[in-house]
């Protein structure tokens, strides 16, 4: 039976008279800061010299120091950096400072899982993973509401990491939703599994392959950009409101008889065959190593990918598109 928790299962008094330091001030660094500050928790954040966020975290009333000073000085340390610099900052900054009062805590277990970090053995480690962008996990902590998240356990020679990760869920706000017990684990390899096979990799690839189909048939682009790009929010949105059912319901006759029938097609025996693929690559760590490999080259790949994909036809057609759409937010 899946486990959840919610406010009634949490303590936030368990972070009284406790420091709690954010490491990181990015999508999900300011969100946690302030959420927490605004739960009566006392919150420093930790930075590099020069860091661009760090007059913006002073400027949202937060205490800030260089990421050493922080994890010297706090109780919790949540580790909110991208993957591909934790395990040097941890070496520098943090590992230095670790002893069995402190507890270590991290959104996603891909450092700990594939062994990038191992902290002390006296030291309890946790994960609180929001299952929402920062920006996303803000706006609703200030409506009054909450995202769900994951919890996890790695190390709890305390026998209190597990309450005091929850009491850090009920801070951040996710107790308002629900909070998930998983592993660090299953949180790292679904989470990879879902960004490759469908979130990111799949969606992206789906669309541009779309896309371009429809143009080398001759249709004009602008046409195969609303068809297959611009009207994905829509059908996204009605899946999110209401699951798979409720986007049928919501759609023609039509549109749900291609769905069944030509669904199939497209995502195939081969497809499936592949995503089990891209899951035992992500099991047996190969994908981790790659990439950490990839980070310590420079990153040539993802830089070449990365500008190819720039490059392609769809975006330029979409950035004319939407400077006409007057109702989007602009975004950077």
């Amino acid at each position: 039976m899946v486990k959840m928790y919610y406010e009634k299962d949490t303590d936030i008094t368990l972070l009284n008279n406790k420091t709690v330091g954010i490491i990181g001030y990015g999508s999900q660094g300011h969100a946690h800061a302030l959420n927490l500050k605004e739960s009566g928790v006392n919150v420093q954040v930790g930075l590099y010299e020069g860091s661009k966020s760090w007059s913006k975290a002073e400027a949202e009333g937060l205490k800030v120091a260089t990421s050493s000073e922080v994890a010297q000085s706090s109780d919790v340390i949540m580790v909110l950096i991208p993957d591909e610099r934790q395990r040097d900052l941890y070496k520098t900054s943090i590992e230095p400072y670790l002893d069995s009062t402190k507890t270590l805590m991290f959104a996603h277990g891909f450092n700990i899982h594939y062994e990038q970090i191992d902290p002390p053995a006296d030291v309890d480690v946790s994960m609180v993973a929001p299952k929402a962008p920062g920006h996303r996990m803000r706006e609703v902590f200030v409506q009054g509401l909450g995202v769900p998240a994951l919890v996890a356990i790695h190390q709890d020679p305390s026998g209190k990491a597990r309450q005091n990760a929850l009491a850090y869920a009920a801070g951040i706000g996710s107790a308002r939703a629900g909070v998930l017990d998983t592993t660090f684990k299953e949180e790292t390899e679904t989470d990879l599994f879902g960004e490759q096979a469908v979130l990111c990799g799949g969606i992206t690839s789906l669309i541009k392959t779309a896309f371009e189909t429809l143009v080398e048939a001759g249709y004009q682009p602008e046409s195969a950009y609303f068809e297959v790009l611009h009207e994905v929010k829509l059908i996204v949105d009605l899946i999110y409101e209401g699951g798979l059912g409720y986007m049928r319901y919501s759609v023609s006759d039509t549109a749900e008889f291609g769905d069944y029938t030509r669904g199939p097609m497209v995502v195939n025996d081969e497809v499936r065959e592949n995503m089990r693929k891209i899951l035992t690559s992500i099991q047996d760590g190969s994908f981790a190593r790659e990439w950490i490999a990839e980070n310590d080259e420079g990153r040539p790949t993802f830089n070449r990918l990365r500008e190819e994909n720039a490059s392609h036809p769809i975006e330029e057609i979409g950035k004319e598109l939407r400077s006409m759409m007057t109702w989007l937010k602009k975004t950077k």
